[in-house]
């Protein structure tokens, strides 16, 4: 399988971005994730990963957020749990490998499963959306860490927890399983590139 590289991932984002300021945000966060997921796959015990698939994935996987943005450049946020359908759609008809694919269908939260989707009535087929790979779980957890909402900060793992909390203790088991196969970003040595302190609390 043929993995694309940053420049050629960056001129799908220039290619789809509706706006500048959109493509600003989105691409911006979809680096420091990876800049959180890099430095993690440092650690000897992830040297069974793909590096590349998993910059491949940290770069490409909020893409469908551009198809969310109306023409005057407002971002819908009622329907953003889509955004992960609409880019595995996007990346499709560009022609790019299911194994990419996944990256944006199974990367919201900790993992949505059928039961969410029912539960919570989510605008979205039910189904499991759940990473499965190593590859696909490091992508999902990295981007626990830095959210478009607050473009300047990363998010303390404590901070994340307690915000995944108000959907179930099982979805705080489920980050912390994900912590304990990872381990915890430094995001202090990351913090310049993001510009302020992380949040914590």
């Amino acid at each position: 399988m043929r993995i694309p590289g940053p420049e050629e991932i960056r001129a799908l984002h220039e290619k789809h971005a509706p706006t500048a300021e959109a493509f600003t945000s989105v691409h911006r966060h979809c680096e420091l994730v990876w800049s959180v997921a890099e430095q993690l796959l440092a650690s000897p015990r992830l040297a069974h990963l793909d590096a590349e698939l998993v910059r491949a994935g940290c770069l490409l996987h909020d893409i469908g957020v551009y198809r969310l943005y109306d023409d005057a450049g407002q971002l819908d946020h009622k329907n953003y749990i889509r955004h992960g359908l609409l880019g595995q759609e996007l990346l499709e008809s560009e022609g790019l490998p299911a194994t990419l694919c996944r990256f944006c269908s199974h990367h919201t939260g900790v993992g949505l499963t059928r039961r969410d989707v029912v539960s919570q009535n989510l605008p979205i087929p039910p189904a499991d959306y759940l990473a499965e790979t190593a590859e696909e779980r490091l992508v999902m957890y990295a981007d626990k860490f830095h959210s478009k909402s607050h473009p300047g900060r990363f998010l303390s793992p404590e901070a994340y927890a307690a915000h995944v909390r108000r959907f179930g203790e099982q979805k705080v088991t489920a980050f912390r399983a994900l912590r304990d196969e990872f381990g915890d970003p430094d995001l202090a040595r990351l913090t310049p590139q993001a510009e302020l302190p992380p949040v914590t609390g």
